[in-house]
């Protein structure tokens, strides 16, 4: 597996819980927003696994979780066996996504405790953000997994309003309220998290420019009242 960086303790990328987090290097999208950008080019990264591995290894009682982030972790062909890994030494499971490759999705699913994805836009404007053709049925279908794994989870977009207008954040969260409520025996009141935009590390310098971004109080309410009974807003500033 190739790891792009390691943040040795988080309280927010598992919300709740003392998390380090992997950041695993590559990512085949394109979203104009990243604000890992370093993460996206394939290639070894700036560590091993193992010696990841052995520094958690130390941190055993000390920390909760371990976060596999990205980059995109299911690009990784040794992901499964590190999460398995994680998992012997006593770690809870977290898993940062896209759900850009659904095989990989499914194998991957059993290992994990809690999942955050990446839900990047309404279906018709998928590859208009990632620049990939198809991708808006990956992410789909990976999500359609995650409904019916069991596994906890919580929703996340990144919103910045020259890639998407408050119109095309209401026409997701149709879309998601729509979606959660044919599942919802599978899922109760999942966490949507609006993430206002932060220039750092965005290589994108036209949105770098505009600064950090700010989601208004009224387009908060109006997506809460969009999103129905099977989902709960969430805004990160």
């Amino acid at each position: 597996m190739n790891v792009g960086g390691l943040l040795p303790l988080s309280t927010i990328d598992w919300p709740d819980r003392l998390s380090a987090v992997v950041f695993c290097q590559g990512c085949a999208w394109n979203c104009p927003y990243c604000h890992n950008a370093a993460l996206r080019p394939f290639g070894p990264g700036d560590r091993t696994w193992d010696s990841v591995a052995q520094w958690l290894d130390t941190r055993r009682g000390l920390l909760e979780a371990v976060v596999f982030s990205g980059g995109e972790p299911l690009l990784q062909p040794g992901l499964a066996d590190a999460m398995a890994q994680v998992r012997d030494m006593g770690y809870a499971v977290g898993l940062h996504t896209s759900g850009m490759a659904t095989q990989a999705m499914a194998r991957v699913l059993p290992l994990a405790h809690w999942v955050g994805m990446d839900i990047k836009a309404p279906a018709r404007l998928y590859e208009r953000v990632t620049g990939v053709a198809a991708s808006a049925d990956a992410a789909w279908a990976s999500l359609a997994l995650l409904r019916k794994s069991g596994v906890a989870f919580e929703l996340r977009t990144t919103w910045h309003p020259q890639v998407l207008t408050e119109h095309d954040l209401l026409e997701l969260a149709g879309e998601l309220r729509q979606g959660l409520a044919n599942a919802a025996q599978e899922a109760e009141n999942v966490p949507w998290v609006i993430q206002a935009f932060q220039p750092d590390g965005c290589e994108d310098a036209a949105l770098a420019e505009t600064g950090r971004g700010h989601v208004p109080r009224q387009l908060s309410e109006a997506l809460q009242t969009a999103l129905g009974q099977h989902a709960s807003l969430v805004v990160r500033q």
